[in-house]
């Protein structure tokens, strides 16, 4: 193949990567909903909502079922024909991943890529019955028909993806007895790395687009627009108001003492599993590895009932103290606001010690078993060899933690604050993740949505420069970044 040829085929491949990536993506986004052929559907669905989720399809026309302005054939039609392009654009990104080969395997990544399309764009026909279905109505301005012009973005799509497919399909080389389907190693590592991106994406960096709440007056049930557009209001407002800034400074002074005991006792982890590796008895060993680590798996729900059915007025502790003669009556132990911060790291320890221990176990079983041997010819004990070889060895992932948890200091989590708050204890357990949730949602879901969108922008902002700062340091410390 000539040089200009090469380029050409190069150029076609990368066209066609950018168009799959771009249709994957419009499946995400809501305004490019190609099913959305009535007004009732839910603007805020998108497209691979209607082909995952039956019931929120149906949820919203249940009153025009009752009422027979809308068949059940219908809605099942557009359910159907989501159902069918979704699995076609399944198939379209598998083609896509194939592309990725050598030039037997693209091939085949091209067919795949070019039936799925035009089995796609068949599929797309089911909604044009749907449509006119709705039109047909004896309610239409009930039902609210309406064509979606994310049809004509699919379908232009689809359209764009076939013609590239049979062009990069005809652009291969002939194969010959040689080619087989093969990949080079750096493209099966990044798509074995691909679905915990796209994960990534869709559940850390898609909800990003909250953010926009932060600049305009928001009542649920109502439409942004520049209509309630009020730009930094909330920032100033946040500053501005005595009670709101007296009470962010509150939660940040519980939010860092709590996170400052845990970095505090973040070696716990550690030393726990370097005694537990130093159990000889294997049985008793795994014993206690799996009864320090299924806490972890235990909700925060259940661990709030455990501590109630302990430390209530009638709980097990009182019940003990009442029947020794120590105490003539019950005290409610979880309704006192007392050492709050302590209680609270104590339960956290509790929950994940064995479960944080286990990166360690899997860092001492990387140690060089030589140097325990050289250590042990030296005259060295138990406890030496723990210092001197086990501990050295694990202070790289030790470092890495803190840094990691020192730019995550802001970020407590909310459920066990949540479950374990009262009306005793809310002053001193209210974290910052807890206040956001609160001030968010509030009583009944009435709260300040934008001044919660304002505050946690802030504490990821934070949190992200902390990263920051903390890469910086373990460069100057350790010679090694972490990101």
């Amino acid at each position: 193949m000539s040089k200009s040829n090469s380029e050409k085929s190069s150029a076609l491949m990368i066209l066609i990567r950018i168009a799959v990536i771009l249709l994957i993506i419009a499946t995400l986004v809501p305004a490019l909903n190609p099913a959305r052929m009535s007004g009732m559907i839910n603007k805020n669905s998108a497209f691979i909502t209607m082909a995952i989720s039956y019931s929120s399809l149906f949820d919203e026309f249940t009153r025009p079922l009752n009422r027979g302005w809308v068949e059940s054939s219908t809605l099942n039609l557009i359910y159907i024909a989501s159902l069918l392009v979704t699995i076609n654009i399944v198939v379209i990104a598998a083609g896509w991943c194939m592309s990725l080969g050598k030039k037997r395997l693209q091939k085949l990544g091209m067919k795949f890529i070019t039936i799925g399309s035009v089995l796609a764009m068949l599929s797309m026909g089911l909604l044009i019955p749907a449509y006119l279905a709705f039109s047909e109505t004896s309610k239409p301005d009930r039902v609210q028909p309406m064509f979606a012009n994310g049809f004509y973005v699919f379908l232009a799509i689809f359209i764009i993806v076939a013609i590239l497919g049979v062009l990069n399909w005809i652009n291969i080389p002939k194969l010959t007895d040689a080619d087989k389907y093969e990949m080079e190693s750096k493209y099966k590592l990044f798509l074995m790395i691909l679905p915990f991106v796209i994960l990534c994406f869709i559940f850390s960096y898609l909800p990003l687009w909250g953010w926009r709440y932060a600049f305009f007056e928001y009542q649920p049930g109502i439409d942004l627009s520049m209509d309630n557009f009020v730009g930094f209001k909330w920032f100033t407002y946040l500053f501005e108001n005595p009670a709101t800034r007296s009470d962010i400074i509150r939660v940040i002074k519980n939010t860092l003492a709590m996170s400052a005991l845990g970095i505090g006792t973040s070696f716990l982890p550690m030393a726990f599993a370097i005694f537990l590796n130093e159990i000889k008895a294997s049985r008793f060993r795994k014993i206690v590895q799996t009864f320090t680590t299924v806490p972890n798996f235990i909700s925060w729900v259940l661990v709030y009932t455990f501590a109630f059915a302990l430390f209530s007025s009638e709980g097990f502790v009182n019940s003990v103290l009442i029947d020794f003669g120590v105490i003539e009556q019950g005290t409610n132990f979880l309704m006192s606001g007392e050492h709050i911060w302590i209680k609270m790291w104590a339960w956290g320890t509790w929950k994940g010690l064995g479960w944080s221990a286990i990166i360690y176990i899997a860092g001492i079983s990387g140690i060089d078993q030589q140097l325990y041997e050289a250590a042990t010819v030296d005259g060295a004990g138990r406890f030496q060899r723990m210092w001197h070889v086990t501990v050295p060895g694990l202070l790289p992932t030790f470092s890495v933690l803190l840094l990691l948890s020192i730019a995550s200091i802001l970020s407590n989590g909310m459920d066990q604050y949540f479950v374990f708050k009262n009306s005793a204890n809310k002053d001193t357990i209210e974290v910052l993740d807890l206040y956001v949730y609160t001030l968010g949602l509030g009583s009944g879901g009435s709260g300040n949505i934008p001044l919660a969108t304002v505050v946690g922008m802030l504490k990821s902002i934070i949190s992200v420069t902390l990263l920051m700062g903390a890469n910086r340091i373990s460069k100057l410390v350790r010679g090694e970044t972490i990101v």
